[in-house]
């Protein structure tokens, strides 16, 4: 289908859903005209129109937190978008991840689906880019630069104190301890030059 052919309405726009490509959540409702569709499909970056301000705008261009494309859907009755995309920052302008942070029904939240994922990749990526900093700044650079002798011995005793807090039954405690656990094994990990990847390709393997 070509843009023309979509079912824009009498005012030139469809909704637009806003979806993170990596674990599904809704980011954000909104509107499109087609320069908007024309300039996300071009650029590979979330453009969107301000029904308030009559203008189009591109999602990052004063707060930074932009949106990279993954892909665009549209409905059954083409009268309705999905941007599906990997956002750099919180999408609501309130700093929340999502502008759909209320609930008016579903109980108590629940841990933000994807945030381990999403957590992995942040570490990957600021672990790896801590390796120019200085040790006598950067905790993460100190460790890297002491090897595998440094790291290994803080896995050693981040594993024993995720035991000890299993053990004292304190949910909090363990997830704490968990995180300083994977923490240093990924930095391990980059000290040896092993992509976290490499490790879920092989978690994979052993599902199949």
């Amino acid at each position: 289908m070509k843009i023309d052919e979509l079912a824009w309405g009498g005012d030139g726009l469809l909704p637009v859903v806003v979806q993170d490509a990596r674990d599904g959540r809704v980011l954000t409702l909104a509107y499109a005209n087609r320069e908007a569709l024309e300039r996300t499909l071009a650029e590979k970056t979330t453009y969107l129109y301000s029904r308030a301000r009559e203008a189009l705008w591109r999602k990052g261009e004063t707060s930074g937190n932009g949106q990279a494309l993954v892909g665009v859907d549209y409905d059954c009755d083409a009268d309705a978008l999905l941007y599906r995309v990997i956002p750099s920052g919180p999408a609501c302008h309130t700093g929340s991840a999502t502008c759909f942070s209320e609930r008016l029904l579903g109980g108590e939240p629940q841990a933000t689906p994807g945030a381990f994922r999403r957590a992995v990749e942040h570490l990957r990526t600021t672990i790896a880019a801590r390796r120019s900093a200085s040790p006598e700044t950067s905790y993460t650079s100190k460790l890297l630069a002491g090897g595998v002798d440094r790291i290994g011995k803080k896995i050693g005793e981040e594993a024993t104190e995720v035991v000890i807090a299993a053990k004292n039954g304190s949910s909090d405690e363990l997830t704490r301890e968990s995180a300083d656990l994977l923490y240093h094994l990924f930095v391990l990990l980059e000290e040896r030059g092993v992509d976290v990847d490499e490790v879920g390709e092989e978690l994979l393997r052993r599902a199949k």
